[in-house]
């Protein structure tokens, strides 16, 4: 069961009781990323999350970072496509030290002009470095070429230029849109007090009814026909990422297509990474998974290989794609996919910092947090027939976006026959 309150001014809390653990972690979450960015303010969600560490209005960004540590506890914070979050974890005696941080940082940052500039540089950094990393090129590229011109194919980080050209004003005109009570969320899990939390947010997030700024939803992408972009690279390798069409966490496919995903690719015992690198040695890292928004979902590939066998690895991806479509999935698959869903949801929970990521997330973006107990439950009542009549709707070679990074020429021609 969970504990939930909502507050005067319209900010809502979630806590899940932990009281055989020693730790608490108490997040604060907004309801924007990079979807609720115009053109112009490309990157500054993720700005706004590096700036609120650089000093508030009674501490310096050395003052932050020195409180955290002399306690022991975990400060960071992350930003999506769709929200922002920042969070502590902490010793249970130390919960009033974390709530009184994360208010004076999301409350009371101070935007300093000249830590602007010298995190300016830190983030265009974070770009190049992402721009090093071809996996990492493979995926943002994929999901521009996925999403087209919606708002979930902006990159969360935003452009060099974009990043340079953020202002002051521009900061405090984004969060007065967007950091208002009703678009805020405090989740908490682990060895706390109720009473004690409701009265730390009171203290700490109080204040005069704010009203929410309009959430439009993102519009769901229309992928039809083969999308496809090459990227060249002087490296040893050729990175592809292919994408498809599935399902978001609120369907009734999401678990059967989570299973289809862990015997297509979510596993060392998956036919993918059986039949490409085990048994034919084509490549080191070859995967598949599953990416869900609120309004939108999608099945991804990923594999790197030399680009001398590059053809033969992406011909071999849409064989399985085909075979799985047309034939199924075996009931030993099955049960071992289900079985490492189930097993994985469970030990993936086992901490405070994770269930207060779990809770926060889907009662910020899906209104309510679903047990621990009702999900293991949906994971159990996934049958084989479902996940068989799922993959032949879903498993399209027809409708399929891509992206190939490095030694890459000729790929895009490549897809496009395969998949005439």
């Amino acid at each position: 069961m969970y504990y939930e309150k909502t507050l005067e001014n319209g900010i809502r809390i979630i806590g899940q009781k932990m009281p055989y653990l020693r730790s608490v972690s108490i997040g604060v979450w907004v309801g924007t990323g990079s979807v609720k960015e115009t053109s112009k303010e490309a990157g500054i969600s993720h700005f706004i999350e590096h700036m609120l560490f650089k000093g508030t209005q009674k501490r310096t960004a050395s003052e932050i970072a020195a409180e955290m540590d002399s306690i022991g506890a975990q400060l960071n914070a992350f930003t999506s496509k769709e929200c922002t979050c920042f969070y502590a974890k902490v010793l249970d005696e130390n919960i009033k030290n974390a709530a009184d941080m994360l208010s004076d940082m999301v409350l009371n940052s101070t935007f300093d002009p000249g830590e602007m500039e010298k995190e300016k540089g830190v983030v265009v950094e974070e770009i190049n470095m992402a721009d090093d990393t071809p996996e990492d090129v493979a995926m943002e590229l994929l999901s521009t070429m996925y999403f087209g011109d919606a708002p979930l194919g902006k990159p969360i980080l935003g452009t060099r230029e974009s990043v340079r050209s953020i202002s002051r004003d521009d900061i405090l005109s984004y969060m007065d849109r967007h950091y208002r009570a009703k678009n805020l969320l405090i989740a908490v899990a682990g060895n706390f007090e109720e009473s004690a939390v409701e009265s730390l947010a009171r203290e700490y997030f109080g204040g005069e009814p704010e009203e929410a700024p309009d959430q439009p939803s993102p519009v769901p992408p229309d992928v039809k026909g083969v999308r496809a972009a090459e990227s060249s690279k002087e490296i040893e390798q050729c990175h592809i990422a292919l994408a498809i069409p599935a399902v978001g966490p609120l369907h009734a496919d999401y678990y059967p297509s989570m299973v289809l995903n862990n015997a297509l690719g979510g596993s060392m015992s998956s036919r993918l990474f059986q039949g490409i690198r085990e048994q034919r040695g084509l490549a080191y890292s070859v995967y598949s998974f599953n990416s869900a928004y609120k309004d939108a979902g999608s099945l991804g590939i990923y594999a790197g290989t030399g680009a001398e066998q590059a053809k033969s690895v992406l011909g071999l991806i849409l064989e399985e794609l085909d075979r799985v479509k047309n034939h199924g999935i075996t009931d030993a698959e099955f049960q071992r996919s289900r079985d490492q869903l189930r097993g994985s949801y469970i030990l993936s929970n086992e901490s405070s910092g994770s269930r207060m990521n779990s809770i926060g997330k889907n009662k910020l973006l899906y209104g309510y947090a679903r047990s621990e107990e009702d999900i293991v439950r949906d994971i159990e009542a996934v049958t084989p027939e479902h996940v068989n009549a799922l993959s032949k709707t879903m498993l399209t070679t027809k409708d399929i976006a891509a992206a190939f990074v490095g030694r890459a020429e000729g790929l895009k021609a490549e897809l496009e026959r395969l998949t005439r």
